[in-house]
């Protein structure tokens, strides 16, 4: 008798731990098969209409994006702050050693899938002009990487968390006869955003110069952590209604979308290509080089993260998700200095998804253009697809933008990025799931690497009577 119940407690346990999961993946599925149900029983719906439909959705995304600022700020500055230069130094190291390695074989996988499939052969698009196509398209890539560059170097902290320097250039039209774009006019302009590398520089520099200042320091370190310990709170208080806001987000966006049977026919090799890659290096590639650091498949630790994919998929922002995805690794056990220092950087700078999908779309797009393009163009693309990832600041469909600058290395015209927008959405939903769950895994893989350097800094300003508890307990990933 004491087996059937033994075996009802783990039941009762498990559902306990994971409701909020298995909720969270319905949401998903529910969300998915409502909105189709409804477009296809229904006639067009006004844009008005789909608005209302994505309202709790829209609520949902808004007080995960209202955490972003304060908890990536002072999550970075708190756990560097709490570690000295050297052991920083050792953890940026790894993970930017990750990152770029994760970042590199997602292109390179993209090419070689690209150049073998070919989709871009005999495909028969039909070709979209938006305001937004057009706005994206009327930028030059020395200045998107300068951009790059002036935003990382605030010149204010307070602006950063509201807008992002971008230049912006606009044809002179009392001059003719008409100049190329290199010749147009320029300003500087502010673009609604938080400047998300911005406040990783300055978080990463403020919580060094904490470090330094040891016990000067100790009044603003205790202020950072505690106020990363309350956006915690906070975010454990919203992922409750993540389920419905998941839920109506994606039954909105599959309202909105065109015909899906016609969107198919035209871009479904070039679909089904990008999903093979994002598929192969979440599931392959980045498996490999999480094995060899740490010997175990990660595919238990990705079934412990569903939540946190399922959130991802639905809000299309890595960004937005950052909260629930440090609530989940605190959950895992990883060391809260590592989550919070690995995790918001990588969800500004490690998009590995966004830079295999500019890859396979640049040279889909050169296939559609029966236009040839040599190894030097599959160097440049690699390296102009990595650079662009990096620019995507983890907002919702930013690889549109920074897609200008990978087409420009082609030397194809920027409003060809209006021939694959038809599921751009959709793609862009897959690639910062893969983002997403990236850093996680990354994160888990750093945290292995840096244990026994941790239990060393632990053990060096560790009371005596602390000691023992260290020995004991350490910092283990929950299996």
């Amino acid at each position: 008798m004491t087996r059937p119940k033994q075996d009802d407690n783990k039941f009762k346990s498990f559902m306990q731990e994971n409701v909020l999961t298995m909720a969270t993946v319905i949401g998903v599925f529910v969300g998915g098969l409502v909105g189709f149900i409804i477009k296809n029983s229904t006639g067009e719906w006004t844009k008005r209409e789909i608005m209302y439909i994505s309202f709790p959705g829209e609520i949902f995304l808004r007080m995960l994006k209202c955490l972003i600022v304060p908890l990536l700020v002072s999550s970075i500055t708190s756990a560097i702050g709490g570690l000295d230069l050297s052991m920083s130094s050792k953890i940026a190291t790894r993970a930017i050693t990750y990152y770029f390695v994760t970042t590199i074989s997602a292109v390179i996988l993209g090419i070689c899938l690209v150049t073998t499939l070919r989709p871009g052969q005999g495909a028969k698009i039909v070709e979209t002009q938006t305001e937004s196509i057009d706005k994206a398209s009327k930028v030059l890539t020395p200045d998107t990487l300068m951009d790059l560059v002036r935003n990382m170097f605030t010149d204010n902290i307070i602006q950063s968390t509201m807008f992002q320097h971008r230049t912006e250039i606009y044809e002179n039209t009392s001059i003719s006869p008409a100049q190329p774009m290199e010749n147009w006019e320029f300003k500087a302009a502010q673009r609604e955003g938080s400047n998300v590398l911005g406040l990783v520089m300055f978080s990463v520099i403020l919580g060094t110069t904490i470090g330094r200042m040891r016990e000067k320091g100790q009044l603003l370190q205790d202020f950072f952590t505690t106020l990363s310990e309350a956006m915690m709170t906070i975010t454990s208080w919203v992922i409750w209604i993540s389920p419905l806001g998941v839920g109506f987000l994606i039954a909105a966006k599959i309202i909105e979308m065109d015909s899906i049977a016609s969107t198919i026919q035209s871009l479904g090799w070039y679909f089904i290509t990008v999903m093979i890659g994002l598929f192969l290096h979440g599931f392959g590639t980045i498996a490999v080089i999480f094995f060899l650091g740490t010997r175990r498949l990660p595919y238990r630790f990705i079934a412990k993260l569903s939540q946190v994919l399922a959130t991802a998929f639905g809000t299309g922002s890595s960004s937005a998700t950052m909260p629930l995805t440090i609530k989940c690794l605190d959950n895992m056990g990883i060391d809260p200095r590592v989550t919070r220092f690995v995790i918001p950087v990588g969800a500004t700078i490690n998009m590995d998804g966004t830079a295999l999908y500019e890859a396979v779309a640049a040279l889909f797009i050169a296939q559609y253009r029966e236009m040839s393009y040599s190894f030097g163009t599959i160097v440049a693309v690699s390296i102009t697809a990595t650079a662009a990832s990096i620019g995507a600041a983890g907002i919702p469909q930013a690889g549109l933008v920074t897609m200008v600058m990978v087409l420009d290395t082609v030397g194809l015209e920027p409003k060809d990025v209006s021939l694959i927008i038809a599921v751009d959405w959709l793609l862009d939903r897959f690639r910062t799931t893969i983002n997403v769950m990236c850093d996680a895994l990354g994160t888990i893989l750093v945290n292995h690497l840096s244990k026994n350097d941790l239990a060393s800094v632990d053990r060096l300003n560790a009371e005596p009577h602390e000691l023992l508890e260290l020995g004991a307990n350490g910092h283990e990933m929950k299996e």
